[in-house]
């Protein structure tokens, strides 16, 4: 017998029009589902608009489990394995959307943001799924005995679904309407979940080494190896009058611990001590600032010289002295503050605790019915099209299982 809907009851609501959000409804509508998103919100994908300074760059081309963080390394292999940058790619060519490739397999839309925007709601609107803004429902969701649930919106308006979906994503980013309110969801029903923290963030620095060492730096940027632990990144420095930003950081801080140091290589190519001591003796009456300028740029060398080496002629350095200074090029421990937290975060690390979700459906082992996908899941991408790659796989996973 066919089911007979009104307007406030559907096979699917998708909470949140972000990435994963509309790449799951479209999904799911193209299997004949009756799908209404919800989104708080007065106009879909935001965050999308905004990313790559709105230029999108929407996946990247070397995706591996390896390029993302969770507290079950395995869990996002599944949907990733699934639903591939080339898949993207595919529905990118059927809208006759263009791409190029910057560095590190970074994929940009040549028409911008807003074309991968109006590409993913042309697919839920072809495929008949509802929309509706400016909404907001109340905790708790309901569930019925016959595994509904009924959401209850900010207008008064109760609605029902058979399956809810969970893509409101998370707290980063707080000017955009980021909350973690897909994780006070997840609490309501019981389901574990690991605390949203800011990643891909800007550190900070105290004020005696934003005052010493960092001083007359802002807005120097470098190529540098950044490492924390066994994870390094091979980008750009770049240094802020909070701290040291620009991707290599970024990368950096979703794996650094408070109160530990990070490590930088200001001459990733070249053992520095070789090449200081080469440098003394073929060029002993140049000036240390004069050479380090050379591979450096030069407000950085001056100030190196000025905090940690005094400037001279090379020809006056002790090997000693220059082999202690070129370990330190290569092996620079910075001990950061803080972060600037959630406010400048790309993303956050923490969310549902995998162990609750099915790798393959993202449905709530324990809550048939109800999804999470996105950020809100524990799982957290590198900078440069990773964490969009995980939201398409995660939201067609989810779409192909309502």
């Amino acid at each position: 017998m066919q089911t007979q809907f009104s307007e406030h009851t559907f096979d699917v609501i998708v909470l949140g029009a972000g990435a994963a959000g509309l790449m799951c409804a479209a999904t799911a509508a193209q299997r004949g589902r009756r799908v209404l998103i919800l989104e708080k919100a007065s106009k879909i994908g935001k965050k999308i608009l905004i990313s790559g300074g709105g230029r999108c760059n929407f996946t990247n081309l070397n995706t591996h489990p390896a390029a993302f963080l969770s507290r079950n390394p395995h869990f996002c292999k599944s949907a990733l394995a699934r639903y591939t940058p080339h898949d993207f790619l595919d529905l990118m060519r059927q809208h006759e959307l263009s791409w190029h490739e910057k560095t590190l397999g970074q994929l940009f839309c040549d028409q911008k943001a807003p074309a991968i925007v109006n590409m993913l709601w042309t697919e839920c609107a072809e495929a008949g799924v509802t929309l509706r803004l400016e909404t907001e429902i109340t905790l708790p969701v309901e569930q019925h005995s016959d595994g509904s649930f009924q959401l209850q919106t900010n207008n008064d308006t109760a609605l029902h679904c058979q399956s809810l979906v969970v893509a409101t994503g998370g707290p980063s980013i707080p000017r955009m309407g980021a909350t973690d309110f897909g994780l006070q969801i997840a609490k309501s029903f019981g389901l574990k979940n690991i605390p949203f923290t800011p990643a891909l963030v800007p550190f900070t620095f105290p004020p005696d080494t934003l005052q010493g060492l960092f001083e007359g730096l802002s807005g120097v940027s470098t190529p540098v190896q950044a490492c924390y632990d066994s994870a390094c990144f091979r980008e750009s420095m770049l240094f802020t009058h909070r701290g040291l930003s620009g991707p290599a950081m970024l990368q950096v801080s979703s794996y650094w611990q408070a109160n530990t140091a990070i490590e930088v290589d200001l001459l990733p190519d070249q053992d520095a001590a070789e090449h200081l001591l080469a440098l003394k003796r073929d060029r002993p009456k140049s000036e240390l600032k004069t050479l380090l300028g050379e591979c450096l740029p030069a407000r950085l060398a001056q100030r190196l010289c000025d905090q940690l080496l005094p400037n001279q002629a090379m020809g006056q350095y002790s090997d000693k002295a220059l082999q202690g200074f070129g370990e330190q090029l290569n092996q620079w421990h910075l001990y950061p503050s803080g972060t600037e937290g959630m406010r400048t975060a790309e993303v956050a690390l923490g969310g549902v605790d995998t162990q609750e979700l099915s790798s393959k459906t993202m449905q709530a082992r324990r809550v048939p019915g109800l999804y999470f996908i996105g950020e809100t899941v524990d799982v957290t991408g590198w900078l440069g099209g990773y964490n969009f790659q995980w939201a398409w796989a995660s939201g067609w996973c989810a779409g192909q299982a309502l």
